[in-house]
């Protein structure tokens, strides 16, 4: 699917954005240089400052995913602790440096209200103290360890199991869909992948087009996946975009923003899975930035959206 830039960001997001460009360009004038500190904090802020409205769920919780070898931490959103519900496993976007658990409280809580899914949000472990393929290997590790985890906080679920992400989240999602695609031990039902990172090489012209001035720098995307494959690793391999894919794929939802670098892998994506036959939905929104849920207080509706089209794709 072709979908051409609209002609003009939305005007919820540009009073803003001049803003963010403004101080990206006073660091850039003093020489400040990216730190996986600063990046933690500035994700942190954005989402603290522009995700105010927090749903109370009747049931939220930790608990510690056992696996072979690292226990991954997770939070549990369960919004109807009587009735057996699918499970969605969230993780979470940051360019593999940074995000948490805490930082996609209020994002989780809203797509657990909106599709009644109980949802699994994890701590994967980050870069660049814990570089690629741990990410990879813990997300893997949760969604074969899930549901003993579920049964000891007495959950009631039944076992439809879709992986969702935004941005490298999305990556980690769109992975573990290509990798587990066939196996029958962990059979995933759906995925949705959210404005995702699909390729390391960053070889599709929006990430030039669309990589200075809209929120997402090209240069820090560039510094995220430097950190991520610190210790080396085929960054075209580690793509999903360039994994293969069959009918065993999940069904899958992609959604793509008219103004986010990372657009036309989305795309590209999208025709993998045509090609392939799997049954999909993509849901573009033109004059969106990336992380557009992460900055809910200035494009509501466009949000609402979102998650109402993930609600109804998983049904």
């Amino acid at each position: 699917m072709s979908t051409s830039p609209s002609p003009s960001l939305s005007p919820k997001l540009q009073p803003w954005l001049d803003q963010v460009n403004v101080l990206i360009e006073q660091q850039r004038e003093a020489g400040a240089s990216f730190s996986p500190v600063s990046a933690r904090e500035a994700l942190a802020y954005v989402t603290m400052t522009l995700v105010t409205q927090r749903p109370e769920l009747p049931w939220v919780g930790n608990v510690m995913i056992d696996t072979e070898d690292y226990p991954v931490p997770v939070r549990i959103y369960d919004p109807a602790p009587e009735t057996p519900k699918p499970v969605c496993v969230y993780l979470h976007g940051g360019g593999h440096v940074a995000g948490g658990v805490t930082v996609y409280d209020a994002i989780c809580r809203k797509l657990a209200q909106a599709s009644g899914h109980l949802v699994v949000s994890v701590e994967y472990r980050l870069a660049p103290e814990c570089p690629y393929p741990l990410a990879v290997e813990d997300t893997l590790a949760v969604l074969k360890h899930l549901w003993p985890a579920l049964e000891a906080k007495q959950r009631k679920v039944v076992k439809s199991l879709t992986v969702a992400g935004d941005s490298a989240g999305g990556a980690l999602a769109a992975t573990a869909s290509a990798r587990l695609q066939g196996d029958d031990s962990i059979p995933l039902h759906r995925q949705i992948l959210i404005y995702p990172s699909l390729d390391y090489t960053l070889s599709y012209p929006s990430v030039q087009a669309l990589g200075h001035g809209y929120f997402l720098e090209e240069a820090r995307i560039r510094w995220y996946f430097d950190n991520y494959f610190r210790l080396g690793g085929d960054r075209r391999e580690a793509s999903a975009l360039f994994m293969p894919m069959s009918e065993a794929m999940p069904e899958t939802l992609v959604i793509t923003a008219g103004f986010c670098p990372l657009r036309d892998e989305g795309l590209a994506y999208v025709e993998c899975l045509k090609e392939a036959g799997v049954t999909h939905r993509h849901h573009h929104f033109p004059d969106m930035l990336h992380a557009f849920l992460n900055m809910e207080d200035l494009v509501a509706e466009e949000c609402d959206e979102a998650y109402r089209v993930m609600a109804e794709f998983l049904g």
